[in-house]
């Protein structure tokens, strides 16, 4: 979803679409993901033979008009007409498009009856993941995550001048929640780009979660670091913004674009050595103080933002990326210096993307010393420190109360640290 729908590189009929009609388009496929099973539960049950296996694109486009017509503020009428002329004007649908008007239009008539159902028996995701959850983290966990998944995630920001005095102005000028992990979080939608200081590169957006890898190097004024997996490079305007000499590492050339550009409008370009290449072909003249490893995962931390992760990702995928990330960590642990730390994050839910990956490094490298993540690290979030000293938040941490219950939450991240021997 997110090549398609990219405001830089995305489809060319997304990109002729205007702001507004850009948003509605992310709307539906966002509600549209984020209700996948319960959509399939519902077309079963309406249908008398299952909708044809190869007919991908008739089911989205069902999919695109049921999600409108129960979850997103669209005329019906528009809704039910719009997804039986997309099945009229495709050859493949258009003996369909009486089934296609048939199914909205009760979807219309019956829409409160079938959120009702919805509500008590909800498909939440593909069974393959709603077990691996329950497996790892117990039913009323595994529970509380999948709700959070049915919820859109807030927008957090990090700043560039993170000083206690400097974060107050800000929470205040853009109305926004100061969260005790040092981001904000913003209250009220809008676009990014229109929000005061975004020209003049104050801040940048990052989940609160992807923000607490850098900040376990502690102070890196003067440093040498190496950001391996950088783009779209979150982390490097943290190391840069604190003062680091940063190497950013990404084998891809176009990634490294974006990274390049965000740099520079955050004033930042001239403390960062961008490099494209992979990190196994990579030579450096000299070992670095610090590394932070953000190694390539399933992404099942952050199906808030991406809901399409559990259909498209399977656990022969997690078995390949754990044992990718072992081999990164091996080859990202050649380049620290004497004395220097070792970070190794990921956005995954799944221990054995993170903490399975950990200890073998751990077993394997005498030389580096584990780092315990310490509570008055990660403010408000010591619960999710874990016996062996790692961050395992998942999105039911972080729950804010009150009037801002709704924007709590933070994605599923997984952070190990280590000190190489001197």
């Amino acid at each position: 979803m997110d090549a398609l729908t990219d405001d830089a590189h995305g489809h060319p009929h997304y990109l002729a679409l205007d702001a507004r009609d850009r948003s509605l388009v992310r709307a539906m496929l966002m509600a549209a993901l984020r209700n996948r099973g319960d959509l399939e539960a519902l077309i079963d049950r309406f249908t008398e033979r299952p909708l044809p296996a190869g007919a991908n694109s008739l089911r989205a486009i069902v999919h695109i008009a049921l999600a409108q017509i129960l979850f997103l503020d669209v005329p019906d009428h528009s809704a039910v007409d719009l997804a039986v002329e997309a099945a009229r004007s495709d050859p493949r649908n258009r003996r369909f498009a009486g089934l296609v008007n048939a199914l909205c239009r009760r979807a219309v008539r019956d829409r409160d009856a079938i959120l009702g159902l919805i509500a008590q028996s909800p498909v939440r995701a593909p069974a393959w993941f709603t077990e691996r959850l329950t497996a790892i983290y117990g039913a009323e966990t595994a529970a509380a995550i999948d709700a959070c998944h049915r919820r859109p995630a807030p927008v957090d920001l990090t700043l560039a001048d993170e000083n206690p005095q400097n974060f107050a102005r800000w929470a205040e000028t853009l109305d926004a929640i100061a969260l005790p992990t040092g981001s904000l979080r913003l209250t009220t939608p809008g676009a990014i780009t229109a929000l005061p200081g975004y020209e003049d590169g104050a801040w940048w957006v990052q989940d609160a979660a992807a923000a607490i890898p850098a900040r376990l190097f502690g102070d890196v004024a003067g440093r040498q670091v190496l950001d391996l997996c950088a783009a779209p490079g979150g982390k490097t305007a943290q190391l840069a913004a604190a003062g680091a000499r940063v190497t950013a590492l990404d084998q891809s050339a176009n990634r490294l674009k974006r990274l390049s550009s965000n740099l520079d409008r955050l004033g930042l370009a001239d403390r960062c050595e961008t490099v494209a290449t992979s990190l196994f072909d990579f030579e450096a003249d000299a070992p670095f103080d610090a590394v932070l490893l953000d190694a390539p995962c399933s992404s099942t931390g952050t199906v808030r933002r991406h809901p399409d992760v559990p259909w498209t990702k399977t656990p022969e995928d997690i078995a390949k990326l754990a044992a990718l990330q072992a081999r990164m960590l091996d080859r990202a642990a050649e380049f620290v210096a004497p004395g220097g730390t070792l970070v190794f994050s990921n956005c995954s839910l799944d221990p054995s993307e993170g903490e399975d990956v950990a200890r073998a490094f751990s077993s394997n490298h005498a030389d580096f010393t584990p780092l315990p993540v310490t509570g008055d690290e990660v403010p408000g979030l010591s619960s999710t420190i874990t016996g062996d000293g790692h961050l395992r938040t998942t999105p039911a941490d972080l729950p804010l109360s009150g009037d801002a219950a709704p924007l709590g939450g933070i994605d599923g991240f997984f952070a190990a640290r280590w000190r190489r021997a001197v």
